[in-house]
């Protein structure tokens, strides 16, 4: 390879100084040399290596890479110095701005300071010209108020005489409307100071208001008593019309019209005369709720009047049908006038009410108000029957008897009050709840030492005796029955729990008061009355059971867990109350538990008793020469093994003694408890005891499946599937010689743990069992079985 020339040398440090120069002022610009170059020495080898290389004829395009990085070197320095040239005049631009805003806020502030010191002066100036004017105006608003005031006054005046001018001339409607502006005009002083005012205007409306009313009252009574009202007997119908009929009626809608319109002044002074009343010192009655339902219409009020006076009449004071023990009779008379009067008020005054445009239903309103006298009476009756528990549960049944009367057959709607409301008050109601318990505890305590406490009612009535509950349990739970009918119909969910709570209590009282003879009677279980006492807790289950699932109680459930109520929720836990509020549990649970725990132990007690008895009458069965019988062969015919006798005898007469005693789910139970037990008796007592001879084998199968488990087939179709152990062991005892030896073989082949039988091809011995019909022994229970056979070939 030749020398380079010495042009070319020159050219090349030009070169090379012209990138160290580039590489300067690029680094110089904020760039940064690449991360593997040390020096501007190195990044200039490493780029003419790149761009020329080892080529020496590439040496000719060195001018032009000169040239190239001349230019970049050019633009580089330009902008280094525009940027540097540029920044002074940007400072001194925004500093000049600054200088400029200082001003223009100086001369604003001066501008401001000015302006206030006119403004204050002026102020100062002006002062006395608005105290001046300002008493001026005070003036005009006393004088304003007083004309108001002056006026207001006149227009009352010219109202009341314009009321007392229709009145004179007979013009009704008008001085009602006249009395209706005057009861407007005293609802737009509602908010007024002017107490006087509004005192006077009051007076003025209750004075021409009580004129019209006694006229249109008056007036409406003749008319009434002309229609035969009231009605206080079954109506008849009459035979032949008044001659004056249609005028009657013409009259009776006009003044049943003209007491509507009279209505909203009335109303105005009921609720004014209601408001002084409960501001007033004096107790409030709660017998009337007025905060829930509306004032009585007011031809329906006149109309109660003549009724009212005989209410008061028989009812109060010291008449004989005054009687705090016969609540019935005001009850049942109030029942009596609200059906008698029924009719006459949807055929005479429902009509005008229709046409007059009021949306309430004449009937309704006439039982309101005769409610209304009857919740004046009980609630002052109830208070004086707080300490005589006869009377006063007395009065309670006929109220809710009442109740219930009212609702159905008079179709009361549900959302106005009744009776119900006036057994909530807190004394009362803890009264009855003390009451009912305490009865309750009386009638537990007969009905449990009662002659036939323990007996079933319906005993000679196999249809209906089914669960065979003992006359006590039946009353019991009919006593819970009729509790909840009485609380079914209580407006308030709060209330109903508690008297939950109370059933509750007392079905946990008589829990343990069978426990407790239950106790006595465990010293024979095979009784009738432990029988009883069992048959009489599974009935009890059976209907809280059936509560869980009802509607009613599912209410209450919901509502306990809204409401939290400690009588129903206390001592369960957030899961329990949880399962509570998904309906997955009921409100019994815990009883159902304690009652199940109590059944389980009795029916446990019973069958341990009957196994007792069955397994003395078995020993001579368990010790029978099982290994010394004949073959099959040398007998002509099979019959039951003499020693077995006793045994089934006394398996036969429990079975029909509990199938008699015991009601059917309970008896169901029972039979297969027995099976299980003696199953398990069997095969270890009988079976697993002793050695088997050729004929053993075929006597015991002949005795179970033709003796024992037939006196099971009477209470199902298949009971040897209930001795499976003993149906089993039959099975391999009783198979032949041959098929014992494979069985065994097998068998003892499965007990090498080793041995691949997936791999080998072979089933496993759990499928040979099957296929013989073993499904419950295990295969080291059948080699212990197989190992019972007395007879094997070279034995």
């Amino acid at each position: 390879m030749a020398a380079p020339t010495a042009a070319a040398e020159q050219t090349m440090n030009k070169l090379t100084d012209s990138i160290s120069k580039t590489v300067t002022t690029g680094s110089q610009d904020g760039e940064s040399f690449p991360a593997d170059s040390l020096t501007v020495q190195d990044y200039v080898v490493d780029f003419l290596d790149k761009e020329v290389g080892s080529d020496l004829k590439s040496l000719k395009n060195v001018g032009d890479l000169l040239e190239k990085l001349t230019e970049e070197n050019s633009v580089l320095e330009e902008q280094v110095l525009t940027v540097s040239s540029s920044v002074p005049p940007k400072v001194s631009a925004a500093l000049s701005a600054a200088e400029e805003a200082t001003c223009s806020l100086e001369d604003l502030l001066q501008r401001e300071r000015c302006i206030s010191n006119m403004l204050h002066q002026h102020l100062q100036g002006a002062q006395p010209w608005m105290d001046n004017l300002g008493q001026t105006l005070n003036q005009v608003d006393t004088i304003e108020r007083h004309m108001k005031y002056l006026q207001c006054l006149q227009h009352i005046e010219e109202l009341s005489a314009a009321v007392q001018q229709c009145l004179m001339t007979s013009s009704v409607w008008e001085a009602i409307r006249a009395v209706d502006s005057m009861a407007a005009l005293d609802a737009g002083l509602n908010q007024s100071g002017c107490s006087h005012l509004q005192n006077f205007l009051r007076e003025t409306l209750h004075f021409w208001h009580k004129i019209i009313m006694d006229r249109l009252a008056t007036d409406f009574e003749k008319v009434l008593t002309q229609l035969h009202w009231p009605i206080i007997s079954p109506p008849t119908q009459s035979l032949t019309p008044t001659a004056n009929c249609q005028e009657i009626s013409s009259q009776l809608e006009l003044l049943v019209t003209q007491l509507l319109a009279l209505q909203t002044s009335d109303d105005l002074i009921s609720q004014r005369a209601l408001s002084q009343c409960v501001s007033s010192t004096q107790p409030v009655s709660s017998a009337t709720p007025q905060s829930q339902s509306p004032p009585l219409c007011l031809p329906v009020r006149i109309m109660l009047l003549p009724l009212s006076r005989r209410f008061r009449y028989h009812f109060y004071g010291n008449r004989q049908t005054n009687s705090l023990s016969k609540p019935e009779w005001y009850l049942t008379q109030v029942l009596m006038w609200m059906s008698h009067s029924s009719t006459f008020m949807e055929e005479k005054i429902q009509p005008i009410l229709d046409r007059a445009g009021a949306t309430i239903s004449a009937r309704v309103e006439l039982c309101r108000g005769l409610l209304s006298l009857v919740q004046e009476k009980v609630a002052s009756d109830v208070s004086r029957l707080l300490y005589d528990d006869m009377l006063f549960c007395h009065l309670v049944e006929e109220v809710l008897q009442f109740e219930k009367e009212l609702r159905s057959n008079q179709s009361y709607p549900a959302v106005l009050p009744g009776l119900l409301h006036l057994l909530l008050e807190d004394t009362i109601l803890q009264k009855w709840l003390t009451v009912e318990k305490k009865m309750a505890v009386e009638k537990m305590d007969a009905m449990l030492s009662a002659e036939g406490a323990w007996s079933s009612q319906y005993k000679d009535i196999s249809d209906m005796d089914e669960l065979k509950a003992p006359d006590c349990a039946e009353t019991f739970m009919t006593l819970l029955q009729v509790i909840t009918e009485r609380y079914r119909a209580l407006p308030c969910p709060s209330a109903q729990l508690k008297f939950l709570g109370l059933q509750r209590e007392l079905v946990d009282d008589f829990r343990i008061r069978l426990t407790q003879v239950m106790k006595e009677e465990s010293r024979c279980p095979l009784g009738a009355r432990y029988c009883a006492i069992l048959n009489a807790v599974n009935y009890i289950c059976t209907i809280l059971g059936d509560w869980g699932d009802n509607v009613f109680f599912l209410q209450l459930q919901q509502a306990a867990v809204s409401l939290g109520e400690e009588v129903v929720l206390g001592g369960l836990g957030v899961t329990e109350v949880g399962r509570l509020a998904s309906l997955e549990g009921s409100l019994f649970e815990v009883l159902l538990a304690l009652l199940d725990r109590l059944k389980g132990d009795m029916m446990g007690r019973l069958l341990e008793w009957t196994m007792r008895e069955i397994t003395e009458k078995a020993k001579p069965y368990c010790q029978d020469r099982w290994l010394s019988l004949p073959s099959q062969h040398d007998q002509s015919t099979m019959s039951l093994s003499s020693s077995a006798c006793p045994m089934m005898l006394c398996v036969r007469d429990r079975l029909l003694n509990l199938h008699q005693v015991l009601s059917l789910s309970l008896f169901q139970l029972a039979w297969q408890g027995l099976a299980e037990r003696l199953d398990n008796f069997l095969y270890q007592e009988v079976i697993l005891s002793n050695h088997f001879s050729d004929g053993g084998p075929a006597q015991l199968q002949f005795d179970m499946t033709r003796n024992l488990f037939p006196l099971f087939g009477h209470y199902c179709k298949r009971p040897e599937n209930f001795f499976k152990h003993v149906k089993e062991a039959c099975i391999i005892l009783t198979l032949n010689v041959g098929s014992a030896i494979l069985l065994r073989n097998l068998l003892k082949e499965s007990e090498d743990e080793t041995k691949d039988w997936a791999a080998a091809g072979d089933p496993p011995p759990e499928s040979a069992l099957n296929e013989l019909g073993i499904y419950c022994l295990a295969p080291c229970d059948v080699v212990i079985l197989l190992n019972l056979r007395a007879s094997w070939p070279g034995h």
